[in-house]
């Protein structure tokens, strides 16, 4: 379950990647916080002491027993190699291993320090909202089957943490470059920049909004599907609500309530249907919106 209440972004991976590359970022975040603050994984380097060694001993062997006796050597070597890095710290081994994968696709996640506060709260507000469009019964049940959800809406965070990442980037080197005390005379020349900047960000916002509409749509229409799961089990009992009824009623005027009793069903499942129609409306204009 993931927690849509969350204030701050969470790590985001591309979409694309392999299966098991993906499960690695996800469990290494040491390992994806080291490569972002520049650690970059050693080569491996053999010992070249033990190498000049070894080096001699097959010199040695091959002297003194033949080419037969200096393979025999170079296998028992090679065997005592692979028992002395089997020997190793796991440990270590497999931090070494994670570092690596998170180096070789260094650009294919996107971290909360990888963006300011106003970029890491639209992608925390983005991530609330598809949490709760694939964690929502309608989507889980299949009655939103029109729009691939768990293909697009992914691929739809992916893009906008990427652009949120450069957005980010840019806002920082901008306030590098331009001094704080900027003379009055001459701070209108640097107007058209920040312009950019927030235009930038509010058209990043209205993505945000769009995927925050349609979960709202879904938020609708998963309190409607419960509703009408619910008086579909009281439609299988209506027979003993109308002879309850009848058995109590004095006269002919409750004969009207008996018949409105399967009146109410319909009507919440109309409003149901409507309410599915309108959240795959929004999908589909946000489907629009990110192939734009």
């Amino acid at each position: 379950m993931v927690d849509t209440s969350a204030p701050f972004p969470r790590l985001v991976l591309d979409p694309a990647l392999p299966a098991e590359v993906a499960a690695t970022l996800r469990t290494s975040p040491d390992a994806l916080h080291a490569v972002r603050a520049g650690a970059v994984p050693r080569p491996y380097a053999p010992n070249p002491v033990l190498v000049c060694a070894v080096t001699v001993l097959l010199l040695l062997a091959l002297a003194l027993a033949g080419p037969w006796g200096m393979i025999a050597l170079g296998a028992a070597v090679t065997g005592l190699g692979g028992a002395q890095a089997l020997a190793g710290d796991p440990k270590l081994r497999e931090a070494r291993r994670r570092l690596r994968v998170a180096h070789r696709h260094a650009g294919r996640y996107i971290l909360p320090e990888d963006l300011d506060e106003r970029c890491g709260e639209l992608l925390a507000r983005a991530q609330r909202a598809v949490a709760e469009v694939l964690e929502s019964r309608v989507n889980r049940d299949g009655l939103l089957d029109a729009i691939a959800n768990t293909v697009t809406l992914p691929s739809e965070l992916w893009r906008l943490g990427v652009r949120l990442a450069d957005l980010t980037r840019t806002r920082r080197e901008h306030e590098r470059i331009v001094p704080r005390d900027v003379p009055a005379d001459i701070a209108g020349m640097f107007t058209p920049y920040d312009q950019v900047l927030e235009r930038a960000h509010r058209s990043l916002a209205a993505r945000v909004e769009s995927l925050e509409d349609y979960a709202r749509e879904v938020r609708r229409a998963d309190a409607v599907y419960r509703a009408y799961r619910q008086l579909g089990v009281l439609r299988e009992r209506t027979p003993d609500y109308e002879r309850l009824l009848a058995e109590t009623a004095e006269d002919e005027t409750a004969l009207p309530a008996v018949e409105g009793l399967s009146g109410q069903a319909h009507e919440v499942e109309r409003v149901f249907r409507s309410s599915i129609e309108e959240a795959r409306r929004a999908g589909t204009h946000l489907l629009l919106l990110s192939a734009a």
